[in-house]
């Protein structure tokens, strides 16, 4: 199947093969003619599956031939759970709308300037894409209008609800027309998601993508112990000096370790920044950007300001702090391996966090094959209970065990070997963050 066959306007067909893509994905196959057909729609499907131009290009198919009235809202409201992936669905709706010379967008999110935003909703807007925080101070204030939304997308409407955007969501959804189309994406449709698409939908077609076992076999998952934060700190710096890393996204478990390991490996040479929610949006899209030009090789960041990442020179996810929940190591680990690169994802495990490694392989239905990297090995620890058959098979680093090979690690500087690595201060944003002066009711400033 091609995209011809999907039913999309020629200037949008051009718009995709432009940007290298032939083929649909699974879920494009089946929501794009689904939502031109004007079905609601209820869409399950894993991150990098392509969703976002699942749900993009069906709702400028609408638009092709219908320049806005003056004084009209906004025709298609998008809703994201973060401020990155609001901004990299804006940029997507901008690739595949190009031809659309009159099309205007606006990204309404907390952490960007609130009167800046204002001016942007002065004039005629076709497509906005908003986190709910914000975007209901602007309905509150009567600086937006929308009923005139003929189609509302909410992308990851489980990681909305998950932050506490249910009551916000609730608003948005009563300020817009009855009639309108609804397209609702989610890693789950069950339980509070299920409840909340049953409200706002009239007969929607479901859509459940499973993920294929060859998608998943791109990202290889490690597992290594560690007897104290120390000894973490000390199998970071050897991962982060191995001669096969790229780039690296580290993730912590609060914004203040984010800082604060930040600055102790750019101490150590590495060329690292960090990531979290309470940097001003400037901030924020200044290390976005230098990550992507390659400028930063370390990016320490929190769950909540990693998602949306798309970074395709990432070739490790370092878990430092395991997440405290297992749906979320789906998540951290889809930062790597990506547009069809190989990956490593490789947890750190303290003597207190074996219960979380149970929860993420429960949940994934993975082994987290264990390793070690010679002279670095954790003391011995009694068994604290099984883990699900096969998991805890050792393998060394740097001894042909077939894992990549981790040689012993260096002497602590940081500093890539010859042959490849990053190192130097040049690039590094400010250590010290910047408190969010967006909307505090935005609650995509968490983590």
């Amino acid at each position: 199947m091609t995209f011809q066959s999907l039913g999309l306007a020629d200037e949008l067909i051009k718009a995709v093969e432009q940007t290298g893509y032939t083929i649909p994905t699974p879920v494009q196959m089946q929501a794009i003619p689904a939502a031109i057909a004007g079905s609601d729609l209820l869409v399950s499907s894993h991150t990098g599956s392509g969703k976002t131009a699942a749900f993009t290009l069906p709702s400028l198919h609408k638009l092709i031939d219908r320049r806005p009235a003056p004084g009209a809202g906004p025709r298609v409201l998008v809703l994201t759970p973060t401020r990155e992936l609001a901004q990299q669905v804006e940029k997507a709706v901008q690739t595949y709308g190009k031809a659309l010379r009159w099309l205007n967008t606006a990204c309404l999110v907390g952490g960007a300037p609130f009167f800046a935003q204002v001016k942007q909703l002065q004039r005629p807007v076709d497509v906005v894409v908003a986190t709910p925080g914000r975007l209901l101070d602007h309905l509150n204030r009567r600086k937006i209008k929308l009923s005139d939304v003929e189609v509302l997308i909410l992308d990851e409407a489980d990681r909305m609800l998950d932050m506490g955007f249910a009551e916000d969501i609730d608003a948005i959804v009563a300020a817009t027309p009855a009639k309108r189309q609804t397209l609702l994406f989610s890693a789950t449709l069950d339980g509070v998601v299920g409840r909340m698409a049953e409200r706002m939908t009239r007969n929607p077609q479901r859509i459940e993508i499973e993920v294929a076992k060859e998608d998943r076999g791109q990202i290889e998952q490690r597992l290594m112990f560690a007897d104290d934060m120390g000894h973490k700190s000390r199998l970071l710096e050897a991962l982060l000096g191995h001669d096969g890393l790229q780039q690296a996204v580290v993730f912590t478990a609060t914004k203040r370790s984010a800082d604060e390991l930040s600055l102790s490996l750019q101490e150590k040479g590495f060329a690292a920044a960090a990531l979290h929610g309470d940097m001003h949006q400037t901030q924020r899209n200044r290390t976005l950007d230098r990550l992507r030009q390659g400028r930063i090789g370390v990016l320490v960041a929190t769950d909540v300001a990693a998602r949306g990442i798309d970074v395709a020179g990432i070739s490790h996810v370092i878990n430092f702090d395991p997440p405290r929940q297992a749906e979320d190591y789906v998540h951290r680990i889809g930062r790597t391996g990506r547009a069809g690169r190989d990956g490593i994802a490789i947890t750190l495990s303290g003597p207190r966090e074996t219960g979380l490694i149970r929860a993420i392989e429960r949940f994934t239905g993975d082994r987290l094959e264990v390793h070690t990297i010679p002279g670095m090995e954790p003391s011995p620890r009694k068994p604290s209970g099984p883990r699900p058959a096969g998991a805890g098979a050792g393998r060394r680093f740097g001894n042909g065990g077939g894992g990549g090979g981790y040689g012993r690690p260096s002497s602590g500087s940081g500093e890539r070997r010859p042959g490849g690595g990053f190192g130097g201060r040049d690039g590094h944003p400010s250590s010290r963050s910047e408190r969010s002066h967006g909307d505090r009711r935005d609650r995509s400033s968490r983590g």
